[in-house]
């Protein structure tokens, strides 16, 4: 990468605790955001009786429908994949001129870090906060683009091996909802364990307590035939990407558990 872009830090987004974990690079987050099958979505309700923040599970990516070359280092929106008549939605579209402010989450856990002490357990981790305002998309190319971009940022090449685009009705029950990102913020942890000196000097424990990573990593399984479609033999798009995402998830939690480098920088 030639050139590194971050977000402006803040006091909204400035990692205090471990703050030598923390990323501001937008590669960072955004990648994180989107490798990440499902995201957590955090707003208030404009209901005065409603005392509590919503978080919902939802399918979102990164992307910029007005640059389309732009890569992961460059800034984007977040869209989102909703139904029409979900609370959020509807919220949103209460809110048309400025947006409704949102945060979105992601998490990734990759080893589980076992020490001397339970107190210094932890595990490696890359995490990432996005906040922006979200805005529905009304305008039908941009809708069924980002339809597009969610579909295959499931599955790579999806959009295309199946029966697209959606016809009216489908189109009429989706809803996208286009997060403008104001700020973020990431937060990484990799390598081994940190022990304390009053534990690693101690030789009654060092001597019977193992101590290291325990790797983790999302796999994706042997596909499973059924439903309506008659083609036996899984699609290759299929196949490549399972192949593509078991290697890299379990490469990175292997050496993410060996790293000696920097705290707060993905391994690449």
């Amino acid at each position: 990468m030639g050139r590194t872009l971050i977000y402006p830090k803040v006091e909204k987004n400035t990692v205090h605790r471990k703050s030598d974990r923390a990323s501001y690079d937008l590669h960072t987050i955004h990648s994180i955001i989107n490798t990440t099958p499902v995201l957590h979505v955090s707003f208030n309700s404009s209901d005065p009786e409603d005392h509590f923040p919503t978080i919902l599970p939802m399918i979102g990516t990164m992307g910029s429908y007005e640059h389309p070359s732009a890569d992961l280092n460059d800034p984007m929106d977040c869209y989102l994949h909703g139904y029409v008549s979900s609370g959020i939605m509807k919220q949103a579209r209460s809110n048309p001129e400025k947006g409704l402010p949102i945060t979105v989450a992601a998490t990734k856990v990759d080893g589980i870090v076992l020490s001397l002490t339970p107190n210094s357990h932890s595990y490696n981790y890359r995490s990432a906060v996005l906040f922006g305002y979200g805005s529905l998309v009304e305008d039908i190319e941009e809708k069924i683009w980002a339809m597009k971009l969610v579909t295959n940022s499931v599955v790579p090449g999806r959009w295309e091996n199946s029966r697209s685009p959606p016809d009216g009705a489908e189109m009429a029950s989706t809803t996208i909802l286009k997060v403008k990102i104001v700020n973020g913020s990431g937060k990484i942890r990799t390598g081994g364990p940190g022990d304390e000196k009053k534990d690693t000097e101690r030789e009654d424990v060092i001597e019977r307590v193992w101590t290291g990573v325990v790797p983790i990593y999302e796999t994706v399984g042997e596909p499973v035939r059924g439903g309506a479609g008659r083609i036996e033999k899984v699609p290759e798009h299929i196949t490549s990407f399972r192949g593509e995402v078991n290697e890299t998830n379990e490469e990175y939690a292997r050496t993410a558990a060996a790293a000696k480098n920097p705290q707060g920088k993905v391994i690449e």
